[in-house]
């Protein structure tokens, strides 16, 4: 599958990349109200990646759906919607819009840095219903609330985008030059941890969706015999064939 973020909010043929393998489709992250980019959108590379900042825009759910729901219709694969859940109400109002839109077979939730377990929790106990939820952690919630959360009825855990730090090399705005700039880290050199963690996730029996890194094939070959139940790929996608 394509990570949330990586191939917009619906499958498009127009964008060259065969989708013939994929099991699943994953939109881009959508929130209820629309969400303008950030203020100052950055790609800053580091050796074996790049920190991408973005704001997460989106046109908010409804008008996501008035724009997609027919091309998600028409999809030969079933589409994971990727909602931003950081505030259970809300995503509760999300999860129950989406349960009887055709094709849409599964809600990935994502969440903000640092909330709590409690709220994730709670997102949960709003959110079990008619679609199997599966909850993006990050790497440092998977192994101590992943299996609190399948305890309770989510049917897998995802493993979200680490974050990280960069200061912002160069800018038209010379005032800002050095400043930090944090975003989601992409890039190879993120599957030798993202392969541990879904070993030792695996270990204690825990449904998990390998992600972070995965390039090649190969990669996605390994996260599987190492237990995973399936995997989403990202950047890579974006990467001309060659160049793999």
């Amino acid at each position: 599958m394509n990570s949330a973020g990586s191939l917009g909010f619906a499958p498009d043929p127009r964008n060259g990349i065969d989708m013939g393998s994929f099991g699943a489709f994953i939109t881009n992250p959508i929130s209820l109200r629309s969400r303008l980019p950030a203020a100052q959108p950055a790609v800053i590379e580091f050796p074996g990646g790049f920190l991408l900042h973005s704001g997460l825009p989106n046109d908010g759910l409804s008008s996501v759906i008035k724009k997609n729901g027919a091309r998600w219709n028409r999809a030969d694969m079933p589409i994971i919607v990727n909602l931003m859940a950081d505030r259970p109400e809300e995503t509760q109002q999300m999860v129950r819009s989406l349960e009887n839109i055709e094709n849409v077979m599964a809600v990935e939730l994502g969440f903000a840095p640092l909330l709590s377990d409690d709220i994730i929790l709670l997102n949960l106990e709003m959110c079990v219903g008619e679609l199997p939820l599966i909850f993006s952690l990050p790497a440092e919630q998977v192994l101590s609330l992943g299996p609190k959360l399948i305890q309770g009825g989510a049917a897998a855990i995802s493993i979200s985008s680490p974050r990280g730090a960069l200061p912002l090399t160069s800018t038209s705005s010379p005032e800002k030059r050095g400043g930090l700039v944090t975003g989601r880290l992409y890039g190879q050199s993120l599957f030798p941890r993202s392969l541990d963690l879904v070993r030792s996730a695996a270990m204690i029996g825990l449904p998990i969706i390998g992600a972070g890194g995965v390039w090649t094939e190969q990669d996605a070959a390994d996260m599987l015999s190492v237990g995973a139940m399936a995997v989403e790929t990202d950047a890579q996608l974006w990467v001309p064939k060659e160049a793999i």
